[in-house]
């Protein structure tokens, strides 16, 4: 792949921008080991963001605490000789209410990307109470980015979204976003009409996480499998799925090397990722898929507290990986992590000891235990 562009482009919601369908992701820039000190790449990194813009990928997205911190650096140094050809995005956490801090925080990240302006400016994964609470209050953060707009330091005021559905709803309603970024992908189709929402609002759309974090990266023949044709991986399929979906504008990937970045350039060069047939195909395997799931657990959590302090929905959750969808290396590295991280609480299915309490209170009268012990048994 040695050629000049070679992405697509779509209109950027009612910005008047056309950016591309891939967009360079800076979360996972290469590293490289420097006296036994694990260290960012920076001439690597330059090289890999340099060379997406060189086959065309026109956005790319950072964040302050990327990369230890130093991603908007490394984006910085990437932007030299291409600023006025990219589109650049970065994120503001809003860790109070203040609109002073809001503008130094921006200041920083100027800074650190030697730039005088930025494109897309979000508010960093915000949901409906911080924008309620933090960021529409007097002298607050959202009226320092007005004033930030006005005065050329932000181009376009933008959101990324962390927070139940129908709130995304919400924050759109308010009027003062134009483009957003949200979850989506293949594993996670919950912001789905949010997106449609947005779009029906004439604002543009970035998804992150199209391969679920690399989840969906692993093997998996169920995944690869869900149309017909030369599929090369699960991570083709559901970069394919995403992109096909009108109402994404760019799927936002975290590229840590040039195959990656050929490898999704390949999908983002198609006409069509998907066709409306092969569309269909894929949602209908998926609401098939999503029956399966709900057969061996709906996520309801009646079955709760159980009194060995076995989360039994998480455990059920991280085998239907294995059961529903064929990723078995991810169902078995997740199951590992029950317990010893703070987003995976509460015991693995090894813990059960059959006590039956969980039984008598679910609702669609599932067999616990007896799952519990296959998922030990499979994932242990």
């Amino acid at each position: 792949m040695k050629g000049g562009v070679l992405v697509k482009y779509r209109k950027f919601g009612n910005t008047g921008l056309d950016i591309s369908v891939l967009g360079f992701g800076s979360m996972r820039l290469p590293y490289c080991d420097i006296n036994g000190k694990r260290e960012i790449d920076y001439d690597k990194g330059v090289e890999l963001i340099q060379r997406a813009f060189e086959l065309g990928v026109n956005y790319v997205d950072t964040a302050p605490y990327y990369c230890d911190s130093l991603s908007e650096v490394v984006v910085g140094r990437a932007l030299k000789g291409w600023r006025d050809k990219v589109y650049l995005s970065t994120k503001n956490p809003i860790e109070n209410e203040s609109g002073d801090d809001f503008i130094k925080r921006l200041e920083k990240s100027l800074k650190q990307l030697d730039t005088d302006y930025i494109d897309f400016y979000h508010m960093w994964g915000i949901n409906w109470d911080t924008f309620t609470t933090k960021i529409n209050v007097p002298s607050g953060p959202l009226q320092a980015a007005l004033k930030a707009k006005e005065q050329g330091l932000i181009k376009h005021m933008s959101f990324s979204f962390h927070d139940v559905p129908e709130n995304m709803f919400k924050i759109i309603d308010t009027g003062y976003f134009e483009t957003l970024l949200c979850q989506y992908n293949l594993l996670d189709r919950s912001n789905e009409k949010g997106l449609e929402y947005a779009t029906s609002k004439g604002m543009g759309t970035v998804v992150m996480g199209p391969v679920a974090g690399g989840r969906l990266g692993m093997p998996s023949d169920a995944i690869k499998n869900l149309i017909k044709g030369d599929i090369k991986s699960s991570a083709e399929m559901a970069l394919r799925y995403v992109i096909a979906n009108p109402n994404v504008t760019c799927a936002l990937s975290g590229m840590e090397n040039l195959t990656q970045l050929e490898q999704n350039v390949a999908v983002a060069e198609m006409d069509y990722a998907l066709s409306q047939s092969e569309l269909q195909q894929v949602q209908a395997s998926l609401e098939e898929k999503k029956k399966l799931a709900e057969l061996y657990c709906t996520g309801c959590n009646y079955c709760m507290p159980c009194p060995s302090n076995v989360n039994i929905p998480l455990n059920f959750s991280v085998m239907n990986y294995h059961k529903v969808y064929g990723l078995t290396d991810l169902a078995k590295a997740q199951y590992k992590e029950i317990g010893t991280v703070a987003h995976m609480p509460g015991e693995k299915a090894d813990k059960c000891i059959e006590c039956g309490l969980c039984e008598e209170k679910c609702p669609q009268k599932i067999k616990i235990r007896q799952q519990l012990k296959e998922t030990a048994k499979v994932l242990g």
